[in-house]
């Protein structure tokens, strides 16, 4: 069993590794789906209410909510298929969850590229609403992200992927991250392969 988790600001490829996922037969829980459908069950437009009800909920139910209605989509799809991907962590709260949950069969992989290619991203999908549209803009969402506190998620990944080269260089990553473990990525440009802190010499610490 194994699941993987992905970490990453808007437009840096969380969408693309779950569409991986997808492909080769993995299922994936999206923890974006949980805010989603929550801004539906409370008569607003997820596109323009996300950011909202993902802050709402954190604050009615503590940090940890969304993980902890993710957790039985996960466990629900392990009881048919040996790895799960689960898109879109969001702080360090919800990795300890995560990590209670599953223990070592947890793998945290962060997605990380600067705010120049995300931004062109973001505005090549066109169905994102910018701040002239009556959305947000990048930073902003950027700010409320990283509020969550998922610059500390990001830190504490075990495996990072710098997606700056072609698209067909990120899908080839993380097909070979979900088909062989972290492992194969090993001395890949763009790859950061990280061991746990208890496990690094003391001069590293």
């Amino acid at each position: 069993m194994t699941v993987i988790g992905t970490v990453g600001l808007p437009g840096s490829g969380k969408g693309e590794a779950a569409a991986v996922a997808e492909e080769e037969g993995i299922p994936v829980v999206t923890m974006g789906d949980v805010i989603r459908q929550e801004c539906r069950d409370r008569g607003l437009d997820p596109a323009e209410a996300h950011g909202e009800v993902a802050t709402a909920l954190r604050e009615e139910n503590g940090p940890a909510a969304i993980a902890e209605r993710s957790l039985p989509l996960v466990r629900e799809r392990l009881a048919d298929h040996d790895t799960v991907l689960v898109d879109g962590l969001r702080s360090g709260v919800e990795l300890d969850r995560f990590e209670a949950a599953f223990g070592d069969e947890f793998v945290l992989l962060s997605i990380e590229a600067p705010a120049s290619v995300r931004r062109d991203r973001v505005e090549s999908r066109g169905r994102d609403k910018g701040a002239d549209e009556g959305g947000e803009s990048l930073d902003a969402r950027d700010e409320r992200e990283l509020g969550f506190g998922m610059g500390d998620a990001m830190e504490r990944a075990d495996v990072v992927v710098d997606n700056v080269d072609t698209l067909e260089a990120f899908r080839r990553r993380v097909r070979r991250l979900l088909r062989e473990g972290p492992e194969a990525l090993d001395g890949e440009d763009s790859v950061e392969l990280r061991v746990d802190a208890e496990e690094r010499p003391e001069a590293e610490r």
